[in-house]
């Protein structure tokens, strides 16, 4: 996975990665496995294309439920920062940007959703933004240039 490295996550994150665990365990598998079962007894496997299909989503399925594991093995939650210390997951931020103010939320590398504006330490805006206080500029290089962001307030 990330080589013993801690993956931070919201609370809220995290609780969504466990949810999405116990489904694929609890209710996805045993209706695949159930499905592989009833494929396998329909005789030849080698023209059989609901078994040879229902094997590779169970191979999916299963790839997924270790890495979600891993993660949640790994995982330690963020506290909501404080705005004293700059901008860090579990942060929102209010910048100014091209005159007009955006709201992001700072959040674990595995919860990211730009559209929702839900970003990372990992994404270029995060970087740039990650541990800047209110009042200070974070740059970013964009194929059009460096777009400028002020950072107006953190909560």
């Amino acid at each position: 996975m990330q080589d013993g490295k801690q993956v931070k996550l919201t609370k809220e994150g995290l609780e969504a990665l466990k949810k999405e665990l116990s489904t694929l365990v609890d209710v996805k598998r045993p209706k695949l496995v159930d499905r592989l079962s009833n494929a396998r007894a329909q005789g030849d496997l080698s023209e059989n294309a609901d078994y040879q299909s229902a094997r590779e989503e169970l191979e999916f399925l299963d790839g997924r439920i270790e890495e979600l594991t891993e993660l949640l093995r790994s995982a330690s939650i963020v506290a909501k920062a404080s705005s004293a210390g700059g901008i860090d997951v579990g942060t929102k931020i209010t910048v100014k940007f091209n005159g007009a103010k955006h709201v992001y939320e700072m959040v674990g590398e595995w919860e990211a959703d730009p559209i929702n504006k839900r970003i990372s330490p990992e994404s270029p805006l995060g970087k740039a933004l990650y541990g800047k206080k209110v009042g200070e500029t974070a740059e970013v290089e964009a194929p059009a240039g460096k777009l400028r962001y002020e950072i107006l307030a953190i909560e």
